[in-house]
């Protein structure tokens, strides 16, 4: 016995994000629905983990129960080693506000803040002195600053999910979660978008887990797993 870890204990130890037999199950009046059937799957400190699969196939919901926004029905979730399957609202809030940030299909902005204030509102609630600062350099970097008082309304798709993700950043997450986050976007915008997505990731050394259905953001990932009716295809 040598003492040191094997291949699959390392693995382990250096995994920011780790599921564990994880189930998601429903129960729709006498049917009960499995979302998610036993997923195991890690992902590394700084990588870039794409969740592949058609419509249907569990993606998103991975993602809600990987990111603590909602609760598996059995199985683990745990992020940096720790188990937040059970955890309550109040030590995961803090966990999503320092730890988490989530970019949605939909951008989710608040209609009535400017860009800027909808990027600084996540570092405002956790009381950071230099929301303003990281805002204003945030917009500045993927190219937005001239936009920094305009309402969500009053922009495109493209720059609505820009903002979307210089807020998911503005707090500089560990984790970065992204739901389709090109699918509301024509071609080029949503080629800007991923490449600022992964631009900002690299420079914060966050890890980018992805969903998506689109063969041409995997490629771009370090590691993709590919559901298929709630399970890993191998």
């Amino acid at each position: 016995m040598t003492g040191r870890p094997t291949p699959d204990e390392s693995a382990s130890i250096m995994a920011i994000l780790e599921a564990r037999r994880l189930c998601k199950t429903y129960d729709v009046d006498s049917r009960r629905i499995t979302v998610l059937d036993q997923i195991d799957m890690q992902a590394a400190a700084g990588a870039f983990l794409v969740i592949g699969g058609s419509s249907g196939s569990g993606k998103t919901t991975l993602l809600t129960l990987l990111s603590g926004l909602d609760r598996p029905t059995s199985g683990e979730v745990l992020i940096d080693g720790r188990d937040i399957s059970n955890a309550g609202e109040e030590e995961l809030a803090p966990m999503r506000s320092r730890t988490i940030g989530f970019v949605f299909q939909s951008f989710h902005l608040v209609p009535s803040m400017t860009a800027k204030e909808n990027i600084m509102f996540p570092a405002e609630l956790i009381g950071d002195a230099r929301a303003d600062e990281r805002a204003e350099r945030l917009l500045q970097r993927v190219g937005m600053a001239h936009r920094r008082d305009n309402l969500p309304s009053q922009l495109s798709g493209g720059e609505k999910q820009r903002i979307a993700i210089c807020r998911a950043m503005v707090n500089r997450p560990a984790l970065l979660f992204a739901d389709e986050p090109t699918g509301n976007l024509d071609t080029e915008n949503g080629k800007i978008v991923l490449e600022q997505l992964i631009e900002l990731k690299d420079e914060h050394n966050a890890t980018l887990v992805l969903a998506t259905h689109n063969p041409d953001i995997a490629r771009a990932a370090d590691r993709v797993i590919t559901l298929h009716d709630g399970r890993i295809m191998e």
